[in-house]
């Protein structure tokens, strides 16, 4: 299927920087809770995330990652999903994180 220029302009992505990690124990599947500053306009958001194969709570924090900021909230296991963090799967089908490198402004729009 090919995507319009138009449709991937709707997907809003944004860099962000993670500023707080926390074990998310009521998660199905292992997961941590992410808050990420995604800059003036959008501030702080908070998302669910099955990461915890390849990162730490630890080596979360001051990482830059990409997330989509319009897909609206979610609830998973009573926690407030506010953006999708992407990443593709290695092998196993285990989350790596998109990263930014060299790193750019909270909220910049990928394009």
């Amino acid at each position: 299927m090919t995507l319009s220029y138009e449709d991937f302009a709707k997907v809003d992505i944004r860099s962000g920087t993670i500023i707080k990690a926390e074990p998310f124990p009521r998660a199905q599947k292992p997961a941590y809770k992410v808050w990420a500053d995604f800059g003036p306009e959008f501030g702080i958001l908070q998302t669910s995330a099955q990461v915890t194969t390849h990162y730490t709570l630890e080596s979360l924090v001051g990482r830059q990652v990409l997330g989509v900021v319009n897909l609206g909230a979610k609830n998973i296991a009573g926690f407030e999903s506010q953006f999708l963090m992407v990443g593709c799967p290695d092998l196993q089908g285990a989350v790596c994180l998109a990263t930014l490198d060299p790193r750019v402004e909270n909220g910049k729009k990928l394009f």
